[in-house]
């Protein structure tokens, strides 16, 4: 017998055990310099070197301050096919966070999109990596707070933010 969930949930004791993101990997086509991209601009550490048959093929990073592992591997085709697209967001924990890193990549000459509010907490998007993809920060800490158990509908994600803004900057 098999179970399908569609539109639905299963119960938390059918559930598979799942502990979290293990570690994030991407194609790049350089790799010192994605992981000097990452090193300075993130903070991240070079914890494991990748060599196969004579050749380093990879890292993996470890990041001390609570960022995901990251491990970046040598594959120039599909970096160059993956670039432009936001394969994930890192969490970070706060609205204060999220604004001293985002300080902190201008610092660095590098180009983002800055912090805006959105559907449930603040983002930090368009920051793009040697390779382009893009690297996107969203905050931990809330704004709203979403129903347990019920599917939220948000039509227009970038819009509804962009209307929040402008109404809070006519307050100010």
């Amino acid at each position: 017998m098999h179970f399908h969930c569609i539109g639905g949930s299963m119960n938390a004791a059918d559930a598979p055990a799942l502990a979290g993101i293990h570690h994030l990997k991407l194609p790049v086509t350089d790799l010192d310099r994605s992981r000097e991209w990452y090193l300075s601009r993130l903070g991240y550490r070079v914890q494991i070197e990748f060599v196969e048959q004579g050749r380093l093929m990879g890292y993996a990073l470890s990041h001390p301050n609570g960022g995901p592992a990251l491990a970046l591997r040598l594959d120039p085709e599909r970096a160059r096919a993956a670039a432009g697209f936001d394969y994930f967001s890192i969490g970070v924990p706060d609205k204060n966070a999220i604004d001293r890193l985002a300080a902190r990549l201008t610092g660095f000459g590098e180009q983002h999109a800055g912090v805006h509010w959105a559907t449930i907490g603040w983002i930090l998007p368009e920051l793009h990596d040697p390779d382009g993809h893009e690297v996107r920060f969203y905050t931990h800490e809330q704004h709203t707070e979403l129903e347990p158990d019920t599917v939220t509908v948000v039509d227009d994600p970038r819009e509804r933010s962009e209307r929040h803004e402008r109404a809070v900057a006519k307050q100010r």
